[in-house]
């Protein structure tokens, strides 16, 4: 029980979920605003506006870079961590993303003709982040952050 309180009383893990959260409420809310309809499944999702991944790892850092100070080495470590975070999100991610989409589309292609049958579901087009989404994420965690620390 008392690992439990420490972890909730950890203002680093606090901030870095909460950062989460909310990036993730706000995918939903963005979702309804835009397309009309309610998707729960954005919630848990990745991808799309803001970047809950680069939300959370600013929070962290921020947290950890006022409590513990920018010379510590558990802010290089969050730093780091972030950036390769944040470059995997609109790098690597959002690439898997852009391949996920041709390949959809060629599948749906061959399936048109007749010529190919394909029994596995769509794979997943939205899985990373523009850098746009990215900075966003970051700003947001980065409040989240300094108002938590």
């Amino acid at each position: 029980m008392n690992i439990i309180l420490e972890i909730l009383h950890n203002r680093a893990i606090v901030a870095a979920v909460l950062a989460w959260a909310i990036a993730q409420g706000l995918k939903v809310l963005l979702t309804l605003a835009i397309s009309r309809k309610f998707d729960h499944s954005r919630m848990w999702g990745s991808g799309g506006m803001p970047s809950s991944h680069s939300a959370m790892v600013c929070a962290l850092t921020t947290t950890v870079g006022i409590r513990e100070g920018c010379a510590s080495s558990m802010f290089a470590l969050c730093c780091c961590f972030a950036g390769i975070v944040m470059y995997d999100a609109a790098g690597v991610r959002r690439s898997t993303g852009r391949n996920a989409a041709v390949i959809n589309h060629l599948v749906e292609a061959l399936a048109g003709n007749g010529t190919y049958t394909f029994d596995e579901e769509r794979l997943k087009e939205l899985v990373g982040h523009t850098p746009i989404q990215v900075m966003a994420g970051a700003m947001l965690g980065i409040l989240v952050g300094a108002l938590i620390a």
